[in-house]
């Protein structure tokens, strides 16, 4: 104690500051704890030994169990997510009764697995390989999943990828249709002359299932609806103006382009949901492919057999 009984908060030997610890219960100690929990709090190993003890107590809940082991868990998640894929499937949640069955079949299941593995039924097996590997591959997409792509994204893909967003080249045209069993070389002179004369094309002709006017139509949908012969002469008519008569598998045509247009790119505007589902689509592979790269440096790969076409 100083004197007039002050107290004594800190000495000062050797020009260092000693400070005496707080009294317990004070306001400067409960102040300390305080922020030495926060500080723990800010740990990153801390949140990692959370965020494992979360997964475990989960894992727990929805683990069957060891598959080596003879003991079969159920638990309330499991059994939460029977019910939430038969709502899903079905509309309605399941009944008692149905909620027991779909238990009953799980427990069947969990068992026949486990004899099997018991039984090396899983060795060798390609489907069984392979059910795996998709899994696993739905494992390593799953951050891409969470990728939502910019528009920068979107149009360098696009720039990249134009064939395949190109709009085919399409055609609009009219076409005056004869039948070959009544049509001659006369009759279609006349309608040739009524034309000229500005009769309605619709008035000349025989009637047929074909459309008088085509509007806009990729030339493969042409080729499909009247024959590749005919589709050729629709792609190098002249526009504006009656021409032939053509061939084809339905009969005799007299034929009237009205507009053409090229092959084109459309504006990312225009097709952006099928810009992105390529995009994804791709990054779903290239992880895929990242992870399979990674893994297989671990391994030693020894392929004994001689393969067609490889290098000694």
């Amino acid at each position: 104690m100083g004197q007039g009984g002050a107290r004594i908060d800190a000495l000062s030997i050797g020009g260092a500051r000693l400070e005496q610890a707080p009294a317990r219960g004070s306001n400067r100690h409960r102040r300390e704890i305080f922020l030495s929990i926060r500080t723990i709090l800010r740990e990153p190993l801390l949140h990692f030994l959370l965020i494992g003890l979360g997964l475990f107590v989960l894992y727990g809940q929805v683990s069957p169990g060891d598959a080596n082991t003879k003991r079969i868990v159920v638990g309330q998640a499991r059994v939460d997510d029977m019910a939430a894929q038969y709502k899903a499937l079905w509309g309605r949640p399941p009944s008692a009764t149905e909620l027991n069955g779909l238990v009953d079949g799980f427990v069947r299941d969990e068992i026949v697995y486990r004899e099997g593995l018991s039984l090396g039924l899983d060795k060798d097996d390609a489907v069984i390989k392979r059910r795996v590997r998709q899994k696993y591959d739905l494992m390593a997409e799953e951050e891409t999943a969470r990728t939502t792509p910019t528009d920068a994204d979107l149009q360098a893909w696009l720039k990249a990828h134009p064939q395949s967003f190109v709009r085919p080249a399409v055609v609009s045209f009219d076409q005056i249709h004869f039948d070959p069993a009544i049509a001659t070389p006369a009759s279609v002179a006349a309608a040739q002359a009524e034309l000229a004369r500005g009769v309605d094309p619709a008035k000349l002709g025989q009637p047929s299932m074909l459309p008088g006017h085509v509007n806009a139509t990729a030339l493969d949908l042409v080729a499909r609806d009247f024959g590749e012969d005919f589709a050729q002469q629709v792609a190098a008519a002249p526009i504006g103006r009656w021409v032939g008569p053509f061939q084809s598998g339905m009969g005799v045509h007299l034929l009237r382009v009205s507009a053409r247009a090229a092959p084109q790119l459309p504006p990312l505007a225009d097709i952006r949901t099928e810009v992105a589902r390529e995009w994804e689509n791709d990054q779903r592979i290239r992880a895929r492919a990242d992870v399979l790269a990674r893994l297989r440096k671990d391994y030693d790969v020894i392929i004994e057999a001689k393969l067609p076409g490889a290098t000694k």
